[in-house]
């Protein structure tokens, strides 16, 4: 049991991973001189893993103080949690930065990537 959910939790450590790699790439941009965290593998897993984290951690916190929210606009601001969600892994990161419709963008891909990820894989109970 406790195999299977840690096994789950590194495969979506690893998609995470690998959806950051696109967004950092297509949608970010780097400090002064940090442009060398472009080619390490280390700055995409560490994204992927912040990522994670704060979609597991802070995520279901902010989703039950915004449930008035989520009731009245039907569902739609869960779009603007998620987009603080990637925001906040952004803020996270050093020398990497993201416009707000880089967020945007990012939040769409990465909402693509998952629901895909989610139709392959079944649910770890």
């Amino acid at each position: 049991m406790v195999r299977r959910q840690f096994l789950s939790f590194i495969l979506r450590w690893l998609v995470s991973s690998v959806a950051m790699y696109v967004c950092i790439n297509f949608f970010a941009s780097f400090s002064d001189g940090a442009e060398w965290l472009r080619s390490t593998i280390w700055l995409y897993l560490v994204a992927g893993l912040i990522f994670s984290i704060v979609n597991v951690v802070i995520k279901p916190i902010v989703m039950i103080f915004s449930l008035p929210f989520i009731f009245i606009t039907l569902g739609l601001f869960t779009i603007l949690v998620n987009m603080a969600m990637v925001a906040l892994t952004m803020w996270l990161m050093p020398d990497v930065s993201m416009t707000f419709w880089g967020v945007v963008e990012s939040c769409i891909l990465i909402s693509l990537i998952n629901y895909l990820v989610n139709l392959a894989m079944p649910d770890v109970k």
